[in-house]
This record gives C-alpha cells, sequence and structure tokens, in this order.
C-alpha cells in the first residue's frame, strides 16, 4: 500500500499519524584548513623557496564564483630586522585555486601569484590582475612584471592543462638583482630595495622564470607610512620557517533536518588524488634556499662576471621534513548560527594525513568510505551531526540510504554556476602606458583551454605597463633591459632550474598558453595580455544554458 492510501485509512478509523513533510535543504558552505606539520630549517635560508604541489579538479563540477579555495600552498613573509611591527602583514601568498574573481573558471585549477601589500591596501596576482579591475585605481594591477617571452599569462590566472588530475605542480620564488637599491621612492626620502622575487616554475613543458614582483610594489606603502620602510620584500630577506596548508574559504553544501530533529548535511562532490597504493603525494620537497644558491651568481654576472647557467644549487637549500600529526578544521556551517558555532567535519574518519617519505607528505584514504575513480577519490557528500566518544558535537560521514527522505537532501540539487559574462578589459586611452611607448607587435589572439580568448601584444620588456609604472626613471629601464636581455639570450625553458622532484609525474601549463616571438623580437621583447573574454563559441554556450 501507498503511504497516502495507508494513511487514510488510519484517519477514516480514528487512528492518528503523522507523516513527515520533505524539508527543503538550506544552502550553505564547508570551509577550514588541512594543516600540514613540518620541521623548521636554520634562518640563514631566507633567499626563497620552492615546492611541488598536486594539482587536481576540487570539485567534480565548478559549481559557480562562490566557491573559493586554494590548493595546498604556503605563506612568505619578510624575514623581520629584530623589531616586530603592530599591525604589520605583507606576503607572498596564492598558488594554485579558484576564487570569487575567477571569470573563467574550470574544474582543472588556476595559479596565482598573489602578492600582499601592506594590510591588503593592494594585492597583485599577475601582469595586469590585482585587486580589483579599476584602472582608475590600479592597486595592484602594474605590481607584477612578465619576464617570460614564452608562456601568456592571462589576467585570470595561469592556466593549466585542462584534465590535470594530481600531477605535481613545481614552483618558487628566489629573488633577483634586476635593478638597482635606490635611497628614495616616487619622491620621498624612503628606500627601494633591489630584491625582484621572481616565480620559478618547474612543470613537463616549462620550467624557469616567469614573472616577477617590481620592487615597488612593496616599497609603495612606505611613502606614506615612513615608519614602516625597509621592511618589506624589495629589502628584507624572506622568512625561511612558513605554513603549509590548504586554505578552503567555500564548498557547496546543504543542511536539513529529520522528522527528530537532526541535521544531515549533503556537499559537493569533492576529490583528493589518491595512487596505485591508495597514497598520493600531496606535497613534496618543500625547500629553502640561501643567497648562495642563486642571488650571488647572478649579482657577478650582471656586474660584468661569470655567466649564471641559472640552475638553484642544491647546496645552498634546505629541505623541510614533514612530521605526522597533520588534521583538519573544514567545519559545515549550519544556516543563521555564527561561525564560531559553526562543527568540525570528522575527516580522520574518511582519510589520515601521512608522511609518505621526509620529504613528502600525502593522506591515505580508507577505501570503504571513499569511492574510487582512476586516479581520484571522492569523499562521502552525505553527514550527520552527532556526538562523537568524548560528547563534542561533529559531522560524521554516513551513506546515502542513512539519510532521512524527509530531509529533501538526496533529490536535492546544487544551483547552476552563476557566471561573470563581462571581459578584462585594459586602458585603451592613447595616453595611457598600454599605448605610449606601447607595443611593438599585435594584436594577436589566441583562445585557451578555459574556453576563454585572449588578446595579446609584444612589449619591449622595459616598455611594458608594470615597468611604466615601478617608479623607475628611464635610465633604469634601460639598465634593467638589458640584464633581461642576458636572461633571454641565456636562460632557456628546456634547461633545469629548480631541484627536480624525486617522486611524482610533473603537471603540464595549458599548451595554448606558449607563444613564440616574432622574429626581430627573440630577445629583449615578452607577450602581455590586454583582454581576456569568452570565446564566441563558449560565450554561446554559457548564454543559452
Amino acid at each position: 500500500m501507498t503511504a497516502f492510501y495507508i494513511a487514510t485509512l488510519m484517519t477514516v478509523f480514528g487512528l492518528q499519524t503523522k507523516v513527515p513533510l520533505v524539508q527543503k535543504p538550506k544552502l550553505t558552505e564547508m570551509a577550514g584548513y588541512l594543516i600540514v606539520p613540518h620541521d623548521k630549517v636554520p634562518t640563514e635560508y631566507n633567499a626563497g623557496f620552492s615546492m611541488y604541489v598536486a594539482a587536481w579538479p576540487l570539485l567534480e563540477t565548478y559549481p559557480g564564483q562562490e566557491f573559493q579555495s586554494g590548493l595546498f600552498g604556503t605563506w612568505m613573509f619578510p624575514q623581520p630586522d629584530g623589531k616586530k611591527l603592530k599591525d604589520f602583514y605583507t606576503d607572498i601568498e596564492g598558488g594554485l585555486g579558484w576564487w570569487r574573481d575567477t571569470r573563467f573558471a574550470t574544474e582543472t585549477p588556476k595559479f596565482i601569484m598573489g602578492g600582499v601589500a601592506l594590510n591588503f591596501s593592494e594585492w597583485a596576482n599577475g601582469p595586469g590582475a590585482g585587486k580589483g579591475r579599476d584602472w582608475k585605481n590600479p592597486t595592484g594591477l602594474y605590481g607584477i612584471a612578465q619576464l617570460s617571452q614564452n608562456i601568456l599569462w592571462p589576467p585570470d590566472g595561469l592556466n593549466l592543462k585542462q584534465g590535470t588530475r594530481g600531477e605535481l605542480f613545481g614552483y618558487g620564488y628566489l629573488p633577483l638583482p634586476l635593478t638597482s637599491a635606490k635611497t628614495s621612492t616616487a619622491g620621498k626620502n624612503v628606500p627601494t630595495g633591489n630584491q625582484s622575487w621572481t616565480l620559478f616554475l618547474n612543470t613537463a613543458n616549462f620550467k624557469g622564470p616567469v614573472t616577477f614582483f617590481t620592487p615597488y610594489f612593496w616599497s609603495k606603502a612606505s611613502v606614506t607610512n615612513p615608519d614602516v620602510a625597509g621592511q618589506f620584500l624589495d629589502t628584507r630577506p624572506s622568512e625561511p620557517n612558513k605554513a603549509i596548508q590548504m586554505e578552503t574559504q567555500h564548498i557547496p553544501a546543504m543542511v536539513s533536518q529529520d522528522a527528530n530533529g537532526a541535521w544531515f548535511a549533503r556537499i559537493a562532490p569533492t576529490h583528493f588524488p589518491t595512487g596505485p597504493g591508495g597514497d598520493a603525494p600531496l606535497i613534496h620537497q618543500v625547500t629553502a634556499y640561501s643567497r648562495q644558491a642563486l642571488w650571488n651568481s647572478v649579482e657577478t654576472w650582471f656586474g660584468g662576471g661569470v655567466k649564471s647557467a641559472g640552475m638553484v644549487s642544491p647546496a645552498a637549500s634546505a629541505v623541510h621534513n614533514f612530521k605526522p600529526g597533520g588534521y583538519a578544521t573544514w567545519k559545515i556551517y549550519l544556516p543563521g548560527k555564527k561561525r564560531d558555532q559553526a562543527h568540525d567535519v570528522d575527516l580522520a574518519g574518511v582519510g589520515v594525513p601521512k608522511v609518505l617519505t621526509n620529504n613528502t607528505y600525502g593522506f591515505s584514504w580508507d577505501a570503504t568510505r571513499v569511492s574510487t575513480n582512476k586516479s581520484l577519490v571522492t569523499l562521502p557528500e552525505y553527514y550527520r551531526l552527532g556526538k562523537d566518544a568524548k560528547g563534542k558535537e561533529r559531522w560524521t560521514a554516513v551513506a546515502q540510504g542513512d539519510v532521512p527522505s524527509e530531509t529533501g537532501l538526496i533529490n536535492a540539487t546544487f544551483p547552476k554556476p552563476q557566471r561573470d559574462l563581462e571581459p578584462y578589459i585594459t586602458p585603451d586611452d592613447a595616453s595611457s602606458t598600454w599605448k605610449s611607448p606601447g607595443p611593438a607587435a599585435g594584436p594577436f589572439t589566441r583562445i585557451l583551454g578555459d574556453g576563454s580568448e585572449v588578446t595579446y601584444y609584444w612589449y619591449r620588456f622595459a616598455d611594458q605597463p608594470a615597468l611604466m609604472n615601478a617608479d623607475l626613471s628611464a635610465a633604469e629601464r634601460e639598465a634593467l633591459q638589458k640584464r633581461v636581455e642576458l636572461l633571454h639570450r641565456e636562460w632557456k625553458s628546456t634547461k633545469e632550474f629548480l631541484p627536480a622532484p624525486s617522486t611524482g609525474k610533473l603537471a603540464s601549463i595549458d599548451p595554448a598558453a606558449f607563444v613564440k616571438p616574432p622574429k626581430g623580437m627573440e630577445v629583449g621583447y615578452v607577450p602581455i595580455v590586454t583582454k581576456q573574454g569568452w570565446s564566441a563559441k563558449r560565450l554561446k554556450e554559457l548564454s543559452n544554458r
């Protein structure tokens, strides 16, 4: 008999019954950190770092621009000179992930640089990309200069090859003496250092330097706040001992109650890499460097001495060893409750952090609690809020069959992703630094693997907009041009720069991001993206949804 028929008979015969009403689940989020413990290295290894991190599609389906999560990464702060400043935050963070301002996102992560000026007054994510998109108030939009001749860096972030599923993405930041130190900045009596923190990559199809933070990006804050002069990364060495974590701000989730008032939750299908034996490297070979690793040889070369090969010296490095004891702070939030009232997700009941080798860290997943498809595991989708053995309330994974039907969770669907269809466009004013002195060749276009189309030009290196806005005189820019021409002639992307990984397979950059200089521009010119928008084909697909 149907439930309705039974209920009718019971009513006719004077019996009372209570049929639970199906609830409409409420949308919420899962968020938190995955903490990775590791040992410290001596403080003299303060000239940058490198690491290998797994790149994978965290969510099965891109859910829209509310989704924000990094993959594993770090925060590199300047090493203090003894005095601790109050209200002083500045670093290089960024990494692989998805952000609320990612406009051309797919399930495959992108890479951003994430330089943070004083107390988030500005931030810079790549050439022409930073805090907001207001070119009348370009907070960080000119903070990063293009160095590579071969890689297009779109304002939405550096694209990886679509379909990347757990391969290792190698990157790091080391300072290069591309400019000279200055005693004044923007006409004020505050210094700017000579450290250009440069992003080096080690991937399957590209190796070497790509972009760098201009020293002025850091020192600019001291023009209006002289008390912090000399404390930024343009001048100070890097702090060698950094946190390593995965920061997740929003994974879509929904919650509902059963007839007895118990809370249940469902999360968007969430993936992690797995290997042939069940364990896969998530972080590998986190390394800190001293000045002898690269800086000294480049400084000698630029001074007229022996050419620097560009290979970062392993002898001048210290590798962090991982330690057991990693944990998760992921929480599922109940609507209407304060943030500090959220409850932990019992991720340890699904998989546990594991030191795979001294320099490799990953997770060991319970095969009975996760589903596996080739190189990825999928976490349980359903959770129940209840008390653990210590009486603490937490979300524990349950099977779909254990979720009461009246919660409405099983048949519920997450909202379709909403996308910003507007393109990124740089200034087109004839008097702007994008047009004066302007490009030497272009425009050219390219459709990237994420479905976006970019327009780019070739600029003489010293004439690119970032350097026209870097508080450099014409003579200083010409000196910089000469140094970069040395790099372009000698440092090729087929060489080894960062120490190679000892495990895993390297990830690849989007093949569509590679370009070659026009004839006659093989040295001293770089490609600069001036526009990024959906390709006509992709825009039509999105508009028809």
